[in-house]
């Protein structure tokens, strides 16, 4: 798996060494909202799906958050999803932006993919915007996308972002 630099974040591969770090992250409670319950399951699922690759986002010496690619390899369909989660330390400072962009262009010059797709909850504004000063488009709502820990179902937003969009 590959090391990715950004300007001020590096995005290292993640590995099974790194999920106490990275569940920790995610149940950080400005962070497990968007998450639900099954934060270590979920992680390490993602580490052994061969369609995607999973990094830790540091900044110096210390994981921030992580970040995961899942890749759609049907010819007729393919195109790649973004998911990213940064501790709430991290917020703010555009680091969020960084990693999106950093990931996007990787699946655009490395991977070939001619599209990538995001779908944060349609009430997470601070996500959604980060994403839009990448350049995703939202492309439509999902409606009743996802359930909540409280059992409630949510809306989410698939954005969009075609190769030559990014900024």
């Amino acid at each position: 798996m590959t090391l990715l630099r950004g300007e001020r974040v590096v995005l290292r591969p993640a590995t099974e060494a790194d999920v106490p770090v990275l569940v920790a992250i995610l149940r950080t409670p400005a962070v497990a909202r968007w998450w639900g319950e099954r934060v270590e399951g979920d992680v390490r699922e993602a580490l052994d799906d061969a369609d995607t690759t999973v990094w830790v986002v540091c900044e110096g010496e210390r994981a921030i958050g992580m970040v995961q690619a899942w890749e759609e390899t049907d010819p007729m369909y393919r195109h790649a999803a973004v998911d990213i989660s940064l501790h709430p330390d991290s917020h703010g400072r555009g680091l969020g932006t960084e990693t999106v962009r950093t990931v996007a262009q990787w699946l655009f010059d490395e991977r070939g993919h001619h599209r990538v797709t995001i779908d944060p909850a349609a009430h997470n504004a601070i996500a959604i915007r980060c994403y839009e000063r990448v350049g995703f488009r939202a492309v439509g709502v999902m409606r009743q996308y996802e359930r909540a820990s409280d059992g409630t179902w949510h809306d989410g937003v698939l954005m969009d972002l075609l190769q030559g969009e990014l900024r």
